[in-house]
């Protein structure tokens, strides 16, 4: 078996052999990821946390119900404590005694808030507006993963081009090591040419099995980007990102739409007035609140024979000094505050920045792609005219050399450009929020 045959079978024949292989395409992808990646599984978890807490805020505006029970055996003995009755009435104690008797007690009680003028509702709300920020970040997270998908995707359809263009290259250095050959048994072409052409081959072998290698390593990063755990006996199909609506527009249009859709806004927004809230719950801490309780309660030494009582109460609870906490509460809240409103002004500035260069990245790469396009096109041409000038003599195997590995280069200049323009569209889809 020829040099060339063996080393397709070994290396290029799993990747892109006549066997055909599950082929993964992008839409597969972003739906593997959605339902495996447990990024978003984290995210979702904290979102339903961040909705527990807010409900557990909730609670303390409620009613609260409470019943209870109790047995109590104990013996009987009168203690004479002093006010307990009139010095005249009893000055000694009645004899101790160790027999017992049963005491049952069962009472239901239950307590409404009224009014809260202090922190329980608007604690509330700030962790419903906390719930809704991270329900907002959430979806951020969905974003960033299939960002990840589709970069990780593009990587290695361009590892797989890569490993296009090495097959093809390898095919042509062993086509032309047959060409030298000939010539120089014939005596047309000096030996040092056949030294050349076996060095290039073997330099197209060597870049083949690296090319192979680096197609295997980014589809254990897409596993990793999808969330899965498994092997990597698949290929990625060949396809693009079609031109995105309104990718040619100027960066104000694009930018307006980011600042309404992209989830990092709202989640922003959100934690600023979750954080208003808080301001205003801790203010609210120097002022009383108001409730009332009810228990009934039902006692006595024989459960056939029990004695009920019944109670109602309102309660005031007003705040007279409390060493200053509050107000150091509060300056901690309004800093919070602010230091929150920076941070939506620095994302707003950010996203901006993200769409202002992936705008430029698109119309680079387009213009890169086209560029490549054509320098392919002469290259293939350059190969072609010296071949004819090598096989009828007048060339020589430098000026055959030089042409293949300028369409090795135009080759992969060609994979690089496609991969530019995909992952370019790709971050203006989450520049704009767009999944």
């Amino acid at each position: 078996m020829k040099p060339l045959a063996v080393l397709l079978a070994l290396v290029a024949l799993p990747a892109l052999g006549d066997e055909p292989r599950r082929v993964l395409g992008l839409d597969e992808a972003l739906a593997t990821a959605r339902a495996q990646q447990p990024q978003l599984r984290q995210a979702h978890a904290s979102t339903e946390q961040a909705q527990a807490q807010a409900d557990v805020a909730k609670s303390g505006l409620l009613p609260q119900i409470g019943g209870t029970g109790a047995y109590q055996r104990a013996t009987g003995n009168f203690v004479l404590r002093p006010g307990s009755l009139p010095n005249s009435i009893n000055t000694r104690n009645v004899n101790a005694s160790w027999d017992t008797a049963p005491f049952y007690t069962f009472g239901l009680s239950a307590t409404q808030l009224l009014w809260d003028f202090r922190a329980t509702s608007s604690t509330w709300r700030a962790g419903q507006a906390s719930a809704a920020s991270q329900a907002a970040t959430e979806r951020a997270t969905l974003l960033q993963v299939l960002t990840s998908v589709r970069n990780a995707f593009f990587q290695a359809r361009a590892a797989r081009g890569l490993v296009t263009v090495a097959v093809d290259t390898l095919a042509n250095r062993e086509r032309h090591l047959g060409q030298v050959e000939a010539f120089v048994e014939v005596g047309t072409q000096p030996e040092i040419a056949l030294a050349q052409a076996r060095a290039d081959r073997a330099n197209a072998q060597y870049q083949l099995i690296t090319a192979q290698n680096g197609y295997e390593t980014t589809k254990a990063q897409l596993n990793q980007a999808m969330g899965v755990e498994g092997p990597t006996d698949y290929d990625v199909s060949d396809e693009m990102l079609p031109p995105m609506l309104g990718e040619d527009q100027d960066t104000q249009a694009l930018l307006d739409e980011a600042l309404a859709a992209r989830p990092e806004m709202a989640a922003a927004a959100e934690a600023v007035r979750a954080q208003e809230l808080l301001v205003k719950a801790n203010r609210a801490e120097y002022l009383p609140t108001v409730s009332a309780s009810t228990g009934f309660t039902d006692a006595g030494t024989q459960v056939s024979n029990l004695v009920w009582n019944w109670n109602a109460a309102l309660n005031v609870s007003v705040p007279i000094f409390r060493g200053g906490q509050t107000g150091a509460q509060v300056q901690v809240a309004r800093w919070q505050l602010e230091g929150l409103k920076a941070q939506a002004d620095i994302l707003r500035q950010q996203i901006r920045l993200d769409v202002d260069q992936a705008r430029l990245a698109v119309r680079a790469a387009k213009a890169a792609l086209s560029s490549a396009d054509d320098a392919l096109v002469n290259a293939r041409e350059q190969l072609r005219l010296a071949e004819g000038r090598y096989e009828t003599g007048v060339g020589n195997i430098i000026e055959l050399d030089d042409a293949q590995v300028a369409l090795t280069s135009a080759s992969q200049q060609k994979v690089q450009a496609e991969y530019n323009l995909a992952s370019a569209r790709a971050q203006l889809l989450r520049a704009v929020g767009r999944s």
